[in-house]
């Protein structure tokens, strides 16, 4: 088991660095391109839905049976519901609006920018704890599945290191700020992963796992269907939107039955 504990809590990390991938795009190209953003968005989109549905539910289901499996589903959708409306964290990229309608000082500006991307970066650091939890479930109970939800969440990680970066390195001008700013609300999906394996591993069975997992799909379902299609649709490539989750449920389909 503590093998298993550490390769999980790697994954976790992996999966909540990619925040400084996010860094490095957001001080370097300021905003990724419409096609870019719409495709990785629904590929992500579209691996978290299909791993959700056929592997973390149905493991679940499993474990603790059917009507359980899906009380747990849906209250981990709810735990995220409640998490977005305490905690809203709004992308720098879901803003498209540039036009300059009030004309602000400088130092104005940059106030604001400082205050936005500390709200940004809190919000996202908040929103990251319970994906932690969300990647160490999956290892623990199958290290394939804890890989492939890893891959998904850190798709997802990217544009939230430029929804942080971009703020803090317009209102500052310092890279390292900004590098620092993604790090920290990134950092914070291995603290929780870490957090579920102290509290939880003493009690860790089947049927506590079931739950976990069942509600981890839920959780990631949320994400996916009021983050991550959104975001994609709102650059308006539709096409590519819907291609981009159709190829990452095919890409997931493919490495679950690789492995199966």
């Amino acid at each position: 088991m503590p093998s298993t504990f550490l390769t999980a809590l790697l994954l976790t990390t992996f999966a909540g660095l990619a925040t400084t991938i996010g860094s490095v795009i957001g001080i370097f190209y300021k905003e990724p391109g419409p096609k870019y953003m719409a495709f990785t968005m629904g590929f992500s989109a579209g691996v978290m839905v299909l791993v959700s549905f056929v592997e973390l539910l149905q493991q679940g289901i499993k474990s603790i049976g059917f009507a359980y499996g899906h009380i747990a589903f849906f209250a981990g959708m709810g735990l995220m519901y409640a998490i977005d409306v305490l905690i809203p964290h709004n992308y720098i990229m879901e803003e498209h609006d540039h036009s300059e309608k009030h004309k602000h000082s400088e130092v104005a500006i940059k106030n604001k920018l400082q205050k936005a991307s500390l709200f940004v970066a809190i919000g996202i650091g908040i929103h990251n704890f319970p994906e932690g939890m969300a990647t160490f479930a999956g290892a623990l109970k199958n290290i394939d599945v804890g890989i492939a939800i890893a891959i998904a969440i850190a798709i997802h990680n990217i544009p939230e290191g430029i929804a942080v970066a971009v703020p803090v390195y317009a209102a500052t001008g310092s890279t390292k700020k900004a590098f620092l700013w993604s790090f920290l609300s990134g950092i914070s999906e291995p603290i929780g992963a870490f957090v579920a394996g102290i509290l939880l591993l003493p009690f860790l069975n089947d049927t506590v796992l079931g739950w976990m997992l069942s509600g981890v799909g839920g959780l990631m379902v949320f994400i996916a269907f009021d983050e991550l299609l959104p975001i994609s649709h709102s650059y308006g490539r539709e096409h590519l939107s819907i291609i981009g989750v159709i190829t990452g449920m095919i890409v997931m389909a493919v490495s679950l039955a690789m492995l199966n």
